[in-house]
């Protein structure tokens, strides 16, 4: 993401199946490579986990509000997705001890994503196992709040942190797995990207999906089927 005169890009470290995991930033001051200003810096640690903490600090995703805050959701398993807020000039955390706020639980949740449409703050998770190719069974849920802080609520009104998420996405056919929402807009479309696995192939190989999302009339988000 563009912030002020660079850009800032999050990368998680981490032991697989553990919460031994960190979190780093990288910046540079422009994405053309022929640019001589071109040059990724690593700024180092903005939030890290151990085998003492209830959370794992891995799969970032940033969000900045019409307000310019800038937000940073994380985690996976263990007690779920968390918040922090950022400082917009250093694109580090605020302050060591600054609030972290618990936004959704569930037993195998990871991959959040949040995102603003309409006045609700709309936060994309992932239930399930990943990365076992055609037998993964990820599937992407969503609730949303007024705050972006919470409580996230399903279109039932459960709470995201007792288990609440609408299913968005889900296997449907070849297409396995889908996972880690992403939204982009671009001239008057709303883009949605996410990777699955692809059951016509004889591993269900990895590939990331690009589709046409819309806001129904109740002002909940979904894909655009082709006929």
């Amino acid at each position: 993401m563009r912030v002020g005169d660079r850009y800032i890009l999050y990368y998680s470290i981490s032991v697989f199946g553990k919460n031994t995991s960190a979190i780093g930033l990288a910046t540079t001051p422009t994405l053309d490579p022929t640019n001589a200003a071109f040059h990724w810096k690593d700024e180092g640690e903005v939030i890290r986990c151990t085998s003492t903490n209830t959370f794992n600090t891995i799969d970032p995703a940033i969000f900045q509000d019409t307000d310019g805050k800038l937000w940073l959701s994380f985690g996976s398993f263990w007690s779920g997705i968390k918040l922090i807020g950022l400082d917009p000039k250093t694109g580090k955390r605020i302050a060591s001890d600054s609030p972290m706020y618990s936004l959704a639980h569930s037993d195998s949740i990871e991959a959040s994503y949040l995102y603003k449409h309409d006045g609700y703050y709309f936060l994309f998770v992932n239930w399930g196992i990943c990365c076992r190719g055609t037998n993964s069974t990820y599937n992407i849920r969503v609730g949303r709040s007024k705050a972006v802080t919470g409580p996230y609520l399903d279109d039932k009104g459960v709470d995201m942190l007792a288990g609440g998420g609408k299913l968005f996405m889900d296997s449907e056919g070849k297409f396995i797995g889908p996972g880690h929402a992403g939204i982009i807009s671009e001239g008057g479309t709303n883009w949605f990207s996410c990777h699955f696995y692809d059951g016509s192939t004889s591993r269900g190989i990895s590939k990331l999906a690009i589709l046409p999302l819309r806001w129904t009339a109740d002002n909940w988000p979904e894909i655009v089927r082709s006929k």
